[in-house]
């Protein structure tokens, strides 16, 4: 009888143990962190913007943080990038909705709320991440998870949408860690891409890096935001992609 007694014991603390175990595994997968988490910064900003989305007639977005932003338009005192994207992307029927400081969970929470009502893109340009990368916020399988959200989010609201994702652009004037971690955010989301059916992925990295891996001033004058000259190099590498994702020739 003792022995029976024993055995159920030792079998019941398995069980429990196998059951705890197996909850320690499904939370793991499921554990959110701050990238995928939606996040609300600057609402003044995001309300200008939910305010040029309901008016309409938008084919192409740019989405992103200060290096978006940078490229001017409507509600903007210019930016370096300011005059091209009016030469080059307003006869597009261009808009801008970068914001300063942005991270992924700022973006994603602008997209649940309301930048996309009232407009469906033809195409969105999405550049993202920079500031997930500072120090030890994120990790770079988790700044890849919140741009995995962001696209994932703008196909659930404007399903033809097709985006041209962008790899996150280098920073510091040389090889630095914080670069490397980009660059494995980058590998990771390059898989997105299929061929553009839905998303088409582009590294600019090479246009704006010496051979050496250095950063030049003339383009990134604080190695991190860009120039007038850093913006047409951007311009001219993305314009042709946009063109043929919204169907021109």
């Amino acid at each position: 009888m003792r022995e029976r007694v024993r055995v159920g014991v030792v079998l019941g603390v398995g069980a429990v143990v196998a059951l705890l175990a197996a909850r320690g595994f499904a939370d793991e997968a499921t554990k959110e962190h701050s990238a995928i988490k939606p996040a609300m910064k600057d609402k003044a900003r995001h309300e200008k913007f939910v305010e040029i989305a309901k008016r309409g007639g938008v084919d192409v977005l740019f989405l992103g943080d200060s290096i978006t932003d940078a490229w001017g338009g409507e509600g903007r005192r210019g930016g370096a990038g300011a005059k091209i994207f009016e030469e080059e992307f307003v006869p597009l029927k261009a808009a801008n909705f970068g914001i300063g400081g942005d991270r992924t969970q700022h973006v994603l929470w602008r997209l649940q709320n309301g930048e996309l009502e009232g407009i469906q893109p033809k195409v969105v340009m999405l550049m993202i991440g920079t500031n997930n990368s500072n120090r030890s916020d994120n990790t770079a399988e988790e700044i890849a998870d919140g741009i995995k959200a962001i696209v994932k989010e703008i196909h659930k609201r404007s399903p033809k949408t097709k985006v041209l994702l962008l790899g996150i652009f280098p920073r510091g004037a040389k090889p630095n860690p914080q670069r490397e971690k980009l660059k494995q955010v980058n590998e990771i989301i390059a898989k997105l891409d299929d061929n553009g059916k839905t998303v088409k992925y582009l590294d600019l990295a090479e246009k704006f890096l010496e051979k050496d891996g250095t950063l030049p001033k003339d383009i990134m004058p604080d190695y991190l935001h860009l120039s007038p000259k850093g913006y047409r190099i951007w311009a001219d590498a993305v314009k042709g992609p946009i063109k043929e994702l919204l169907g021109e020739k």
